[in-house]
């Protein structure tokens, strides 16, 4: 691929591509925001049959406009081929029926609503009115979601029990998650507090009606299996990994990967507390004060500092990080999962990349050694550095810049970035590095437990052997890793519910590692930093085109 070219001039093809991401963002407004694209952030998604339909109906006019038009450079060559591979592996789940009627504890139609709100400014009078003006779209949004069940109930296939009890459980709890972001809203002006109060109230009915009808509707029809079967697993694992799997395959690689890396544990683990074995490392390491916190602020800002440091250190060094992405804001999340995330920055850089920590209620006690790599993973090198990267390159399309993103891609490099940071001295820490080795272990054990519950696999006899189901899932990650219950429980709870997403990240670190090896191999002279320079240079693609990119050209 040619270099950077501030005055390429866009192409037909670019056109297609960003006229399909301002007609996606249109119709649905919480991608939009996502995505940072404004002027839909006074509105909220459309989730009914019907919607859904039109967006499917979008995206095959857009593969049809792909395939009549003529690349012009390397650009274009590389958005064809990205655009084709990622809406046609969403088309296919649309087609398959999975996304209307979708339930699960993470990435559902309740969870885009009740969390696209932590994104809204409210520093100004617009903001608050566009926040206030989201808020009355809730009811509307809401009546879609049910729309969508009542579907599902009759088209199929039947959701999962324990992901509809979780879902209506969160119903239950989002209207309070909502008055957190108004009250943000009402600290800086309480022009709007008895609108907000009448929109909540309404909100706060519609999020019961939901919880009403999963639970006297939906439940009823739902399913006890958890596992979704191989077909159509295949078609989820295609859309988050960008490629097509064995399934058999990567579940035999889960098991040896995980057997690797319990092996650097056990070496490390001598080091910390002789004798003890990895779990008594691992306790030893919780009960370490050096690498204890009960303070949300204080973790907060020990996460700040952190990601603040990475940048810096990192910059002219190992990476070249544009001075629009020095910056990177950590915040605590009105939600409580347990999980820390990255949500990017808006298309014109005023809402910056910014970390989020959702901490249970029942965590009081967080311990850095298991979340030092989470900060790189999440910042930098990992997700605010790799997305950034590409909203700030000259020769990419809107769409690439915002929208091009595929799970095995995205999450395999941050995970990728996690190992880079060791290999670069940012875990010589010894309580560091085995976080490290816990978070690559997690991610491990669910290559295995994700293939092995949704296909049907045969568990191992650690566990009892014969088919996987959900208790042995537990039994397996809490032997695996250190992580705290409440939130491991949550984890377990997502890859139930939400089949292929999570071996994406491990899968997809397979394929940057198999990627750097090849290309130093092939490229003499060249240096991680030229390896890193003309990936990321890329943008969000499939593992297919990254492969070919980075190995098979020159």
């Amino acid at each position: 691929m040619t270099g950077p070219d501030p005055a390429r001039t866009p192409t037909a093809i670019d056109a297609i591509a960003d006229d399909f991401l301002t007609r996606a963002c249109v119709a649905d407004p919480v991608f939009s925001t996502l995505t940072g694209v404004s002027g839909n952030d006074h509105a909220l998604t459309d989730y009914s049959p019907g919607a859904i339909d039109d967006r499917a109906a979008l995206t095959r006019d857009t593969l049809r406009a792909l395939a009549s038009a003529t690349p012009t450079d390397d650009v274009d060559r590389v958005t064809v081929a990205t655009m084709t591979d990622q809406l046609g592996r969403g088309l296919a789940v649309d087609e398959a029926g999975l996304r209307t009627g979708e339930v699960n504890v993470i990435e559902s139609p309740l969870q885009a609503i009740r969390d696209v709100f932590d994104l809204m400014p409210t520093d100004t009078d617009e903001d608050r009115s566009t926040m206030l003006a989201r808020v009355r779209a809730v009811p509307e949004s809401v009546d879609s979601i049910i729309e969508g069940l009542r579907h599902r109930i009759t088209a199929g296939p039947a959701p999962a029990r324990r992901q509809v009890e979780l879902v209506a459980a969160q119903a239950a709890d989002a209207a309070d998650a909502l008055l957190s972001n108004i009250d943000r809203a009402l600290d800086t002006d309480s022009t709007y507090s008895s609108d907000f109060a009448a929109g909540h109230s309404r909100a706060g009915a519609a999020f019961d009606r939901l919880r009403a009808v999963l639970t006297d509707e939906v439940l009823p029809s739902a399913t006890e299996a958890d596992g979704v079967g191989r077909d159509r697993y295949r078609l989820h694992s295609a859309e988050f990994v960008g490629t097509d799997i064995d399934p058999d395959e990567a579940y035999s690689w889960g098991l040896d990967h995980l057997e690797s890396i319990v092996a650097e544990q056990t070496t490390l683990a001598e080091q910390i507390a002789p004798g003890a074995g990895v779990a008594g490392a691992l306790a030893a390491l919780d009960a370490d004060p050096r690498y204890q916190m009960t303070d949300r602020d204080a973790f907060v800002a020990w996460m700040q500092e952190l990601s603040d440091r990475a940048t810096t250190g990192l910059a002219g060094t190992h990476f070249d990080i544009p001075a629009a992405l020095t910056s990177i804001e950590c915040r605590l999340a009105p939600s409580a999962t347990g999980t820390i995330y990255y949500t990017m920055p808006s298309e014109d850089l005023s809402r910056p990349g910014r970390m989020w920590w959702s901490v249970p209620p029942e965590q009081t006690v967080f311990h850095t050694w298991q979340e030092t790599t989470t900060v790189f993973h999440e910042g930098v090198p990992g997700h605010h550095l790799q997305l950034g990267q590409a909203m700030t390159s000259p020769e990419l399309n809107r769409w690439r810049k915002l929208a091009s993103f595929t799970s095995g891609h995205g999450e395999g490099w941050a995970l990728y970035a996690e190992r880079l940071m060791s290999e670069l001295g940012w875990l010589d820490d010894i309580g560091d590095r085995m976080g490290m080795l816990d978070s690559q272990r997690l991610r491990a054990a669910r290559v295995v437990v994700d293939i092995g519950v949704h296909c049907g696999l045969r568990a191992p006899d650690s566990v009892g052997g014969g088919t996987w189901d959900a208790d042995k899932a537990w039994t397996f990650l809490c032997d695996a890793v250190a992580m705290d219950r409440s939130v491991l429980r949550f984890e377990l709870n997502r890859y139930l519910g939400w089949p292929g997403q999570a071996p994406s990240y491990a899968l997809g670190q397979r394929v940057w590692e198999q990627a750097r090896a090849e290309f130093l191999r092939t490229h003499p002279g060249n240096d991680l930093k030229d390896f890193h320079s003309r990936a990321l240079r890329l943008g969000g693609v499939s593992l297919d085109v990254l492969r070919g990119e980075l190995i098979s050209r020159t």
